[in-house]
């Protein structure tokens, strides 16, 4: 089926999924063999601070034959009053593509609804579903499959949790969340939601961490939260906890010492910096896959 755009991941079915991140292993060994974007340019508009998605995007880009066409907040006529509307109506006749990286999500969909080129999400406060796709393909990496699998976040109920939910359940993971009360996400999601790590983690392949204080939060609220969450830190006691051979996950940025151990972060049960690379892959075979669409 076309697929027009990348909002919240739910675009894709299971076969998507599958097919795209076995593409993404493929331009990983080969990353200069496709250039879909040859002569053509992609916006990537980022309102929020960023290291790996602008990294990634941008030189994944380039290595599909385009230009990458960075904007950043207050670069675009929308921080003067100019609507999403006409932004997307602009940018349209300019690129071959848009990512925007931003905090309402109804901002993406706004966009999306007025574009005539692939919208992406590459983060919003309640979705980040690129993120989860780098995940899937790190998943394969480690262990040859995704299918079956048992992936346990364990932290904040946020936006990557909640993509891990609906997307990473796509793909055919058992996802289990495991947040304390006040922290929970949304019940009905495809997951198992729990307030005890244990439970959580008990016959996972992978345990997921991420920060317990986002750049959403504020500064006020910041102590309270690192206290309420101070039992869901991966370390090496919770790990063992899970399946043999767990692997543990993280988006990044990482506080070590809060919600993820040093030993942890940068020891050899992890495969956090191969996720971190795989952000590139897995993107240029979903952006491939859009102009497909």
């Amino acid at each position: 089926m076309p697929v027009r755009h990348f909002l919240d991941g739910t675009e894709l079915t299971h076969d998507d999924l599958v097919a795209l991140v076995a593409r993404a292993a493929q331009m990983k060994s080969h990353p200069l063999d496709a250039r879909p974007l040859a002569g053509r340019s992609v916006a990537l508009v980022f309102e929020r601070p960023s290291t790996r998605t602008r990294l990634s995007f941008e030189a994944g880009v380039f290595e599909l034959g385009g230009h990458p066409m960075v904007l950043k907040a207050g670069e675009l006529q929308v921080s003067r009053g100019e609507s999403l509307r006409d932004t997307a109506m602009v940018l349209s006749r300019h690129v071959a593509a848009i990512g925007i990286r931003t905090g309402p999500h109804a901002d993406v969909v706004e966009l999306s609804l007025h574009s005539e080129v692939p919208v992406i999400n590459m983060l919003t406060a309640d979705h980040h579903p690129v993120q989860v796709l780098a995940d899937l393909l790190t998943l394969r990496e480690a262990f040859g499959r995704v299918e079956g699998l048992k992936l346990a976040y364990v932290g904040d109920g946020n936006n990557v949790a909640r993509s891990l939910a609906l997307v990473g359940s796509r793909a055919g993971l058992e996802v289990a969340i495991a947040s304390p009360q006040g922290y929970q996400l949304e019940p009905g999601l495809p997951a198992t939601l729990t307030d005890d790590p244990a439970e959580a983690v008990a016959g996972a392949h992978a345990v997921y961490a991420d920060v317990w204080v986002s750049m959403s939060d504020d500064a006020a609220s910041a102590d309270q939260r690192r206290r309420d969450l101070a039992p869901y830190r991966v370390d090496d006691a919770l790990l063992d906890k899970a399946a043999p051979g767990a692997i543990a996950l993280h988006c990044l940025p990482a506080h070590p010492g809060e919600e993820i151990s040093a030993d942890v972060l940068y020891g050899p049960r992890q495969r956090i910096w191969d996720q971190a690379e795989n952000r590139r892959h897995a993107q240029k075979a979903l952006v491939e896959r859009l102009l497909q669409g």
